[in-house]
């Protein structure tokens, strides 16, 4: 391969790596996608937690509807609001509301 080669291969990569990452260099496009493959682990892990989550809500409702409660506990419901507020501010509650929903009736 010649050098005049070698360079215009090297300014490909870094032109299609700027292209899909946004970097101006190799180097930040090294960067951005190994934090965006350990973005990617995170989600994974994260939609495991809310599929968790929801598994357990399932159990609570069915056990609350079971004795004769009903199946939102909306005392509950703030407290979770509030946690999320607390450790998220004003995106935590509207995360807070989403997780909310996924896991109610689903009994």
């Amino acid at each position: 391969m010649t050098t005049a080669t070698t360079a215009t291969s090297t300014a490909t990569a870094t032109e299609a790596a700027a292209e899909k990452t946004g970097a101006r260099t190799a180097e930040a496009a090294d960067v951005i996608t190994g934090a965006r493959d350990r973005i990617d682990a995170l989600d994974d892990r994260i939609i495991g937690l809310i599929q968790e989550r929801m598994a357990v809500s399932a159990v609570i409702q069915e056990a609350r509807m079971t004795s004769g409660g009903r199946r939102v506990n909306l005392s509950r419901e703030m407290e979770v609001l509030g946690h999320y507020s607390d450790a998220l501010g004003k995106p935590g509650t509207s995360l807070a509301m989403t997780l909310l929903e996924l896991c109610r009736g689903r009994v």
